[in-house]
């Protein structure tokens, strides 16, 4: 009789501890969409990386950043689907592009965009030493079908081509990869995940406007800054954070300071501490310039 007491009162405490855990998580959850109130923080987000120079070096961190945020979507219960990949030459990505589907994706991946650093000992390296690599984080909202944007056929060059992969039954034998160029401003879109070239060029549609968009609302706050003298928080495409493998572990946000020392949890997809403190820091006004220690 006592020992099915002293269970029972076991299985209570395990259920009121896994309440307990789940009421904090939504509890944060309701703190993090209260800091989202910008007009596209609800939509669906388009994120670009691009590694920077140094060759397959950048090209590795690149593709190692495209997991981070594979993960975290998976941990978030998010869709999503990775439409163009450029694969290096040697190893990691030339380019990525990914959609993210669900309820705030673009407000909280906002907080991603920028430029990333990694410092390691270089495994494409023979003589095993340290190196910096950089790549470069590009988020925008998807738009919704009523916006008003206007994108006419004669300032497109569209070109199709083979898709390019691993190999494979998934990779296309004929030219249904598309990639558009929008010629008034030489910006580049290009989608090969569709076997069909037409749901090619309607996913590469969706990115040119959401960058359009993008485009035209950076010009109108750029004229709104310079008449009312306004200084930016963050200058466009600045270093945001740094991930340090060597000599220490160590990921470090430069805008709020927020640092966490196991890395191999953050390159996992646990990113949450530093899209919450991005946000607390936005909305309190406190974000600071990025600005890089020396490791």
């Amino acid at each position: 009789m006592l020992v099915e007491w002293l269970e029972h009162g076991e299985s209570v405490d395990d259920e009121l501890a896994a309440g307990l855990d789940e009421l904090q998580a939504e509890v944060a959850a309701a703190e993090v969409k209260k800091m989202l109130g910008g007009e596209h923080d609800r939509s669906n987000a388009i994120v670009t990386i691009h590694p920077g120079a140094g060759g397959t070096e950048s090209q590795d961190w690149a593709e190692m950043l495209l997991r981070m945020y594979l993960r975290w979507t998976e941990r978030r219960g998010f869709k999503r689907e990775v439409i163009d990949l450029q694969p290096g030459e040697d190893a990691g990505i030339k380019s990525a592009t990914l959609t993210v589907t669900g309820e705030y994706a673009y407000g909280l991946l906002l907080a991603e965009a920028g430029v990333h650093r990694l410092v390691r000992i270089s495994p494409f390296d023979q003589a095993a030493r340290r190196h910096t690599s950089f790549a470069s984080v590009y988020v925008w909202p998807e738009l919704p079908e009523d916006v008003d944007l206007v994108v006419e056929d004669k300032d497109l060059r569209v070109d199709t081509y083979r898709s390019s992969g691993a190999g494979g039954q998934h990779v296309n034998v004929t030219d249904s990869a598309v990639r558009i160029t929008h010629l008034p401003t030489g910006i580049v879109v290009s989608c090969q995940n569709e076997r069909s070239q037409h749901r090619n060029r309607d996913a590469a549609m969706r990115v040119l406007k959401a960058r359009l968009f993008d485009l035209k609302m950076k010009e109108q706050q750029a004229r709104l800054e310079q008449l009312g003298g306004e200084k930016k928080d963050i200058a466009f495409g600045s270093q945001i954070r740094s991930y340090v493998l060597h000599p220490y572990q160590m990921v470090k946000d430069h805008r709020t300071k927020e640092q966490v020392g196991d890395i191999n949890r953050v390159l996992d997809g646990d990113i949450d501490q530093f899209i919450k403190a991005y946000l607390m820091r936005k909305a309190s006004g406190t974000l600071e310039q990025a600005a890089v220690d020396d490791e």
